[in-house]
């Protein structure tokens, strides 16, 4: 058993959450480069948080150039045991409207400019992303979520996009088609990151626009999502110090805590002992780099 230490990666505004106390901001450093900043470590509670703007403070990366290796690698350094994704999205589904939140928990990458994994020559490795968020802490995202009186949607499939320009409307067609519910430009290659580094990650996407697909609605621009995300930013805040009263009190162990279990295929005696080093915070504990914690 351990303590909670939960990241959270989202945008401006997001934190300056009401009761964090002894809150820094620490600069870690990644052998995968240079992270979108530094991290605002502090105490809610019981719960040491870790926070991550995305995008850097004042949004200065746009989307493709968010460096998600070293986010990940960084929270992991920190010590973090679940990671939370806060972003905005365009609804790709009527029933869903601006200022909802929606809980995924399946994803569709349609990425391509991006480092999508941790491993590679001289180490490599498989990991399973069937189910690519962690059902203990998506349910307690979403009953936080409610608390903070947020309309949630408890499940949604998430179309990743490059960006970062927006959807065609012959995309936006094609992504309804698909049985997407929700598109954004920041969650992967996050979530598949976050397995590759045996953190839990659970994502709320916040809806801000309907993308371009309904023609009675003008297409998205940023102004409309600005003006969303500012209404929203305090019911995000509000869910962050909810959900940190709503942990049980000790961190029971996750599956995923132990998900590179089977998934390293280089043997150990032709791993490149670089790629070692470089691994030893996101895949230490399977490398038997650090003693196995209690999780």
């Amino acid at each position: 058993m351990a303590a909670w230490v939960l990241g959270v990666i989202g945008g401006s505004g997001v934190y300056d959450i009401e009761g964090l106390e002894g809150g820094r901001w620490t600069r870690i450093e990644s052998p995968f480069g240079e992270p979108s900043d530094a991290l605002l470590i502090g105490a809610l509670g019981p719960v040491t948080l870790v926070f991550l703007p995305r995008h850097g403070r004042g949004h200065v990366l746009p989307p493709t150039a968010v460096n998600a290796r070293a986010n990940i690698d960084v929270l992991k350094r920190a010590g973090c045991t679940d990671v939370l994704s806060l972003s905005a999205v365009g609804s790709l589904r009527e029933a869903l409207s601006p200022g909802d939140f929606v809980v995924v928990d399946q994803f569709i990458d349609r990425t391509f400019a991006r480092e999508k994994s941790f491993f590679g020559p001289g180490l490599a490795a498989h990991v399973s992303m069937a189910h690519p968020v962690c059902p203990r802490l998506s349910a307690l995202a979403a009953e936080a979520g409610r608390a903070a009186g947020a309309r949630v949607v408890k499940g949604g499939c998430y179309l990743a996009m490059e960006g970062p320009q927006f959807s065609t409307e012959a995309e936006s067609a094609l992504y309804r088609s698909w049985g997407c519910d929700v598109i954004g430009m920041t969650n992967m290659p996050e979530a598949k990151l976050a397995r590759e580094a045996e953190l839990p990650y659970a994502s709320v996407a916040m809806v801000t626009d309907y993308d371009c697909w309904r023609e009675e609605v003008a297409p998205v621009e940023v102004h409309h999502i600005q003006a969303v995300l500012s209404a929203n930013a305090g019911k995000a805040r509000s869910l962050v110090a909810h959900l940190a009263r709503r942990l049980p009190p000790v961190r029971g162990p996750s599956p995923i805590d132990t998900c590179l279990e089977g998934a390293l295929i280089t043997t150990a005696a032709a791993r490149d002992p670089a790629m070692v080093e470089r691994l030893s915070a996101v895949a230490g504990r399977a490398l038997g780099l650090v003693k196995p914690d209690a999780r």
